[in-house]
């Protein structure tokens, strides 16, 4: 087959886990800001492809804003990047394979949350607000956007948490199912897409365009802190258990059996 079938996904992800659990703190300060930037710029795109489109375009505006998105993902995954959500899903699947501790479960998920930050607040000081990449005719849309992130209440935002990583989550499970880099973009780009469309919180994303609308003085800190709690653990429950757990259910045989061959058929 030109792809990995979902039992082998299994296996490569159990393993992906595996190995993210034992990345040195350098490797995971880099690669993480690097994801935040890239998923900031992605989101950047959005920005400006939606800011000026005619309010009658409605739904389909906003479509053509969420087909850029995913450009933050597949760099993220292509070129190398260790992005908070996605690690969501691969740590858990690795832990519930009783692969890695839950130590290191946690200890990968906080410092890629730093690291993620670290890269998406760069991307919103420099050339959101020092270039004015999202002020001035994107203000509008900025603020608008950061703005629908943080009225949000908690259960809002956890839900939404929820279905965002759901989808992201499943992106990089069949990220994994492509054998070369066409059928990975592929697989990417339409649960990107689909969650950027729908409106789903993610709290990569949010610590891009909420800092860019605080920069612009139209937003505060604790309006974000506020933000942060419900979409962290919604976006947590989105990988882990509707993605991770679910699918460690359903495979587990597969993943323990054929772990190894199927990681190194795939590098193959």
């Amino acid at each position: 087959m030109s792809f990995h079938s979902p039992k082998e996904v299994a296996a490569i992800a159990v393993q992906t886990g595996v190995t993210k659990s034992r990345a040195p703190l350098p490797y995971l300060l880099v690669l993480g800001s690097l994801a935040g930037a890239y998923i900031a710029l992605g989101f950047m795109l959005d920005i400006h492809v939606t800011a000026s489109l005619p309010a009658e375009w409605g739904s389909f505006g906003v479509f053509l804003g969420a087909s850029v998105f995913p450009v933050g993902l597949v760099l993220t995954i292509i070129a190398g990047g260790e992005l908070l959500t996605g690690n969501m899903m691969t740590l858990p699947i690795a832990w519930l394979a009783q692969q890695i501790s839950l130590f290191s479960l946690v200890r990968n998920w906080f410092w890629i949350t730093i690291a993620n930050f670290i890269g998406s607040i760069l991307i919103a000081w420099f050339f959101g607000h020092v270039l004015g990449l999202t002020e001035g005719a994107f203000l509008a849309k900025t603020v608008g956007t950061a703005q629908a992130k943080i009225s949000a209440d908690f259960l809002h935002a956890f839900i939404s948490g929820i279905g965002c990583n759901w989808l992201v989550s499943l992106a990089v499970w069949l990220a994994y199912s492509g054998k070369d880099v066409a059928s990975k973009i592929l697989g990417i780009w339409f649960p990107v897409m689909a969650f950027v469309d729908l409106g789903f919180q993610h709290v990569v994303a949010n610590m891009f365009v909420i800092p860019a609308a605080i920069f612009s003085g139209h937003a505060t800190w604790s309006q974000y802190w506020g933000n942060f709690p419900g979409v962290f653990l919604g976006n947590a429950a989105g990988g882990a258990i509707f993605v991770a757990l679910v699918y460690y259910v359903a495979y587990r045989p597969m993943a323990a059996e054929t772990l190894v061959t199927v990681v190194e058929q795939g590098k193959a």
